[in-house]
């Protein structure tokens, strides 16, 4: 069942097409496909080409990307702040736990937008450094 994309002014909007749907899937997606492609140091560029393409076309597309690219960038945080405690003898355990979690938040809240983007929904990741609107 798909719902109506809510409207800041108080109207609702029409529920995405077919190709609006496709498109904030891989919006979503392009982050993993991205970092499994470059090693992980490319997982920005996917939603980031995505957003740019899409930011004045639809609304729906642009929410999509926008919010897999503001995810990555906490997870990078993550994984930045994993390498800066990995320096110290005493960080390693802390790094690799913020490694572990960080990559299973990665790949769980990916996947839980792309399926929802399937279904004609807006997802709002819970950790975002807001960059991209």
């Amino acid at each position: 069942m798909t719902h109506p994309i809510p409207n800041p002014y108080g109207h609702e909007l029409s529920a995405p097409s077919g190709e609006e749907r496709t498109w904030a899937v891989l919006g979503h997606l392009a982050a993993i496909i991205a970092a499994v492609v470059s090693v992980g140091w490319l997982s920005f560029v996917g939603p980031l080409l995505i957003w740019a393409l899409y930011k004045d076309r639809s609304a729906f597309v642009r929410r999509a990307a926008a919010g897999a690219f503001n995810f990555n960038l906490a997870i990078w945080a993550m994984i930045i702040v994993g390498w800066i405690l990995f320096i110290t003898v005493i960080g390693i355990p802390v790094a690799v736990l913020l490694w572990i979690v960080a990559g299973i938040a990665g790949l769980f809240f990916h996947i839980r937008a792309a399926l929802k983007a399937n279904r004609g929904e807006s997802y709002s990741y819970p950790w975002q450094i807001r960059v991209l609107s």
